[in-house]
């Protein structure tokens, strides 16, 4: 298993820089009065394929070389890493084959499309997403970009930390989502050379807590097909994530389904910003452990904004 360096994410910011958006940083005066913490938001919806993932997405992309590139990338996803390989293909002029659940949001599939990927549909579980892609892999050739697994997509993902360190005047915690680990391993694998000082959370569902009890348990354990509104959060730990979660991560919280859609509700109203559930999810922890963030400067990495409009989780 290679893990990947620092260097490996400096060279990734170099040869992303291209493709991605330097995001910008969001603050809300209510956020913070309502915490008691000074809150700042990385705005990773605003990149273009609405989602964090492009960065690691496309350093794998235009990491291979020419003869690799011929054959294509190919992945599974729920639908941020489908989206933006699609996207860094899509840049490159290479072929792209995702397998997502039935159930991904419809705004995610269309995006992908948008694209250029070629989806295939499988049932809503862990299982049933990696046998669908082993077909899908063997049929077309395509090199296999995993969703966060992978050292490639780490080390682009770590790049959105280097971007906060340089865009904050210091950070004493930085909190994110976590499903499979990416975003969170990039950012301790930055964070853990850059800053080591800083604190880095992690947040989840109640219903698909299995990163969370893995934390407390020390070994992984994984969900096979856990349901909740944060459907960017539905996949288990693996060897690569868990090395860095479990060298660098503080602690992971979770909130429920309730917290969380109250507080994708506070953001869309006083960030005036679209973002998913998935991405709420931090903020949600934060509301439910106030006396634990007082008084403290946080980071909140917005993981992505790709929802659909017309089924908003409040609305339900």
């Amino acid at each position: 298993m290679y893990i990947p360096t620092y260097d490996d994410m400096l060279t990734a910011h170099e040869r992303i820089k291209p493709f991605i958006h330097r995001t910008p940083i969001r603050t809300s005066d209510f956020l913070n009065e309502l915490t008691g913490a000074q809150l700042f938001f990385k705005c990773e919806n605003f990149q273009e394929p609405g989602a964090f993932k492009v960065r690691g997405a496309t350093n794998a992309v235009f990491g291979l070389d020419d003869e690799q590139a011929k054959m294509g990338v190919a992945t599974h996803s729920s639908g941020n890493h489908a989206s933006c390989l699609s996207y860094a293909a899509n840049r490159r002029g290479i072929p792209c084959n995702v397998v997502m659940p039935s159930t991904a949001p419809q705004a995610k599939k269309d995006t992908v499309r948008r694209y250029g990927g070629q989806i295939t549909e499988c049932e809503p579980s862990t299982t049933s997403r990696e046998e669908t892609f082993a077909k899908v892999q063997a049929a077309t050739g395509g090199d296999f970009v995993h969703p966060y697994n992978d050292p490639r997509v780490i080390a682009g993902q770590g790049t959105c930390a280097k971007e906060f360190v340089e865009q904050t005047d210091g950070l004493d915690i930085v909190m994110a989502p976590i499903g499979g680990g990416g975003m969170i391993s990039g950012t301790c694998l930055t964070l853990s050379n850059l800053a080591p000082e800083v604190q880095i959370i992690a947040a989840e569902p109640e219903q698909a807590d299995d990163a969370y009890r893995s934390f407390k348990a020390g070994y992984i354990i994984a969900d096979d097909a856990p349901k909740t509104i944060a459907d960017g959060l539905l996949v288990p730990l693996k060897d690569l994530t868990w090395h860095f979660v479990s060298k660098h991560v503080t602690d992971i919280l979770t909130a429920s389904e309730d917290e969380i859609i109250d507080a994708m509700k506070l953001t869309w109203k006083h960030l005036r910003i679209v973002m998913e559930a998935s991405s709420a999810v931090p903020l949600a922890t934060i509301l439910k452990n106030k006396d634990r963030f007082a008084g403290k400067r946080v980071g909140i990495i917005i993981t992505g904004g790709n929802v659909d409009l017309d089924l908003l989780p409040w609305l339900k």
